[in-house]
């Protein structure tokens, strides 16, 4: 399989986009549990809460005029300034940070740029924006694209953007997975010295401190899983699935844990939480899951999970989850209905949980409040 699939698996959901098209203006949560605290966004990934208690969320934008090139999954993406940082509250969307790198395609779909985010303090947050190949790709984009597969950091309060680190730099020259240059910056956590965060491309955790030096923590292996059928190879054949980390979050415990995508072709139960001390392997925390997009992490130790699709990505089907996970193991579904390609999660201080919905869909992402 061509490793560079891997990155690509971000947005192969939006394959199944035009499916949903329908959905678009009418995403709102079934359950009587979860509540629509905005819309309108541009598909919408991480979500963050300021230790105020203020709501945040990275839009990937609607890509732009061009730049344009081959997009991961068929037709064409073309840069454009329009991914941002938004203040979320009730009824109401303010774009505090404008004019980051976004990809897309012309309706704005297939958006690749600001994917996720944490503060640091109260002021300012950590952002990654994606890419989804290597050096050579971004050079494709011109000068507009010289942040695509970066860590920034960010002000809120006046919008300035700081370069910390390429980490599509460091994929090409330390390649921790072995496999080729190939990143997309996606997951990111705040730490009192820099700043965790997941290459999907490159299959890692790493470390960035505050003086923009990146290091390697962890690499996440390939697991062998049955072909579908529809490849047409003889029956009980195994075929690599890369593992393409998603988002990162710290446990009561102090360890990280890691939530997984996989890469294609995206079996159904086959995503795994990942729990990484620095200095040794990852092992295996919590597995089942399909499709994992973000996970988060409470004052007691829970971990909540979610699925960007519960049926696979190959299903044809956009209906998320959301999963809590106790620190023993015990999984919980807290919202199966109602979520239409969910793309983040954060739990604020008074327990309530915040996931980004539709976020995929330019103009159409929601975020949602869920009172557990």
């Amino acid at each position: 399989m061509d490793h560079h699939r891997r990155s690509r698996a971000l947005v192969a959901a939006t394959l199944a986009a035009a499916l949903a098209a329908a959905l678009v203006p009418g995403i709102a949560a079934a359950d009587s549990h979860v509540t629509v605290v905005a819309g309108g966004l541009n598909n919408p990934r991480g979500v963050a809460i300021a230790p105020n208690g203020e709501i945040y969320v990275a839009e990937a934008g609607t890509g732009g005029a061009g730049p344009c090139a081959p997009g991961p999954e068929g037709g064409e993406v073309c840069l454009g300034a329009t991914g941002a940082v938004a203040s979320v509250s009730p009824g109401h969307v303010h774009r505090v940070v404008t004019g980051l790198p976004s990809l897309a395609g012309a309706d704005g779909s297939a958006a690749s740029g600001p994917h996720k985010l944490s503060f640091l303090g109260q002021g300012n947050l950590y952002l990654t924006i994606g890419l989804g190949g290597d050096l050579a790709t971004r050079a494709g984009f011109g000068a507009g694209g010289a942040r695509l597969g970066t860590l920034v950091r960010v002000s809120v309060a006046n919008g300035k953007v700081w370069g910390l680190d390429d980490l599509a730099d460091h994929e090409e020259t330390a390649d921790p997975d072995g496999a080729g240059a190939d990143s997309n910056p996606y997951g990111v956590l705040a730490a009192p010295s820099g700043a965790y965060s997941t290459d999907a491309g490159g299959n890692s955790l790493l470390f960035t401190n505050r003086s923009g030096r990146t290091s390697t923590v962890a690499v996440f292996p390939d697991r062998m899983v049955a072909a579908p059928p529809f490849l047409g190879l003889p029956p009980g054949t195994q075929i690599p699935m890369q593992a393409v980390p998603t988002g990162v979050a710290r446990g009561a415990d102090g360890a990280l844990y890691v939530s997984q995508l996989t890469g294609f072709p995206f079996p159904v139960g086959g995503s795994t939480i990942w729990r990484v001390q620095p200095g040794q392997a990852p092992t295996a925390f919590a597995a089942g899951f399909t499709n994992v997009v973000d996970i988060a992490a409470d004052q007691q130790g829970n971990l909540y999970v979610v699925e960007i699709t519960a049926n696979g990505l190959l299903s044809g089907s956009l209906a998320g989850r959301l999963v809590k996970v106790a620190p023993n193991g015990t999984q919980t579904p807290l919202v199966t209905s109602g979520l239409v390609a969910p793309g983040g999660v954060a739990v604020a201080r008074d327990g309530a949980i915040y996931v980004t919905n539709g976020s995929i869909f330019p103009g159409g992402g929601q975020l949602l409040r869920i009172q557990p």
